[in-house]
């Protein structure tokens, strides 16, 4: 399974980005989407997961009301919608997969598959 990231770049505080992640390879085998992101000296912190069927979603305190996370099955593609970004945001996001469907979403150590990182900076 490979995962490539894309859609990140600089924006002002206040503005938007769309972050796409494709899956390639034996997509049938993943489950649960999550984006991280890391910003220097930080720890990798989930910011939105979504489940196979897209009827679950996980969204951290700091996304709530101003990220959404969506995903595409027959696209293999999973979706991260910022707005009002803040300076704070600015992070190299990635994107994840689980391998089972009984993972929970939330949980940080059941993602499988990891993209590349998409580098998401924003300006004061």
């Amino acid at each position: 399974v490979q995962l490539q990231a894309s859609g990140g770049g600089l924006v002002q505080a206040g503005g938007s980005l769309r972050l796409s992640c494709a899956a390639s390879g034996r997509t049938l085998s993943i489950y649960g989407l999550g984006w991280f992101r890391q910003a220097p000296g930080k720890e990798r912190e989930l910011v939105a997961a979504i489940s196979w069927s897209g009827r679950s979603t996980y969204y951290a305190d700091s996304a709530k009301g101003r990220f959404t996370i969506s995903r595409d099955n027959a696209k293999n593609t999973v979706y991260l919608q910022m707005n009002s970004l803040k300076p704070e945001d600015s992070a190299v996001y990635y994107c994840a997969g689980q391998g089972s469907r009984y993972y929970s979403i939330p949980d940080i150590s059941k993602y499988d598959y990891w993209g590349q990182g998409t580098q998401v900076t924003v300006s004061s």
